[in-house]
């Protein structure tokens, strides 16, 4: 072997120049020593190149569905906080719609009140003309009765001595010809 370097690498060119004196074999020895130290050195480049690459895109891809997603979320958030014054203005209507309600469940409670007294009213002052009714048709049948009676006694008095009592006379002409109890009003 020689002392001085026969093969030369360029890293540029990565082709090894051969000596005239050295062999083929160690030359293409020393080729293929110099071109693995080339590729490996590209490898390793091309291979830290795609990596960064691979998570470039891959970062990129989370961030555009993270976008997507995060536009949707962001939108609705927006919608709610947008809708917030509508809501709490429906509510406040809703609260005052209640109180009305309440006010007149209230008026319409009072009114049923007042009708069903009215019911127990007009109940009662049927039974109070019912008791009244009957208190005049016991009025009327004494007074027919004694009507009846006071005609006996006249007919008797005419049969018997043929003298009318004045008393008498002037109930009939008293102008009081009603029948039943009307003929006391």
């Amino acid at each position: 072997m020689s002392t001085s370097p026969t093969t030369t690498s360029t890293s540029q060119t990565g082709t090894a120049a051969m000596n005239p004196t050295e062999s083929p074999t160690s030359a293409a020895t020393a080729a293929t020593a110099a071109t693995a130290t080339t590729s490996g050195t590209t490898n390793a480049l091309e291979t830290a190149q795609r990596t960064a690459e691979a998570t470039t895109a891959f970062t990129a891809s989370l961030r555009s569905v993270g976008a997507n997603y995060e536009t949707a979320l962001r939108d609705r958030a927006r919608t709610l906080h947008e809708n917030t014054a509508v809501l709490d203005k429906q509510e406040a209507e809703v609260r005052r719609a209640t109180e009305q309600l309440a006010k007149q469940n209230d008026q319409l409670a009072k009114v049923a009140d007042q009708a069903r007294d009215g019911l127990k009213e007009i109940g009662d002052v049927q039974n109070w003309a019912e008791l009244i009714e009957r208190d005049l048709l016991i009025v009327e049948e004494t007074v027919r009765l004694a009507e009846e009676e006071e005609a006996a006694r006249r007919s008797s008095l005419r049969s018997g001595n043929g003298e009318v009592d004045d008393e008498f006379e002037d109930l009939d002409k008293g102008g009081k010809k009603g029948k039943g109890w009307f003929q006391w009003w």
